[in-house]
């Protein structure tokens, strides 16, 4: 799932650090979403989101042609 995780830490000045403690992660864990390694959840999404007042559509662009589900 792409991301725009760090245009919005640029825009407010915040290191993966800096927002890893603010919403409590580690900077890895935010490393591994910028980078599309790492999907996550609703509720770190959530987090995420309100950290910089935004929603959850503003950061998180949803990619179906990459995103299947197999149905079995």
């Amino acid at each position: 799932m792409k991301n725009k995780i760090k245009v919005f830490r640029a825009m407010h000045d915040l290191t993966q650090e800096d927002l890893a403690k603010a919403i409590g992660v580690t900077r890895q864990t935010i490393l591994a979403i910028e980078k599309g390694k790492y999907v996550p959840s609703l509720d770190l999404a959530i987090k995420i989101a309100r950290h910089f007042n935004v929603t959850i559509e503003e950061i998180f662009l949803y990619d179906a042609v990459t995103s299947t589900v197999a149905i079995d």
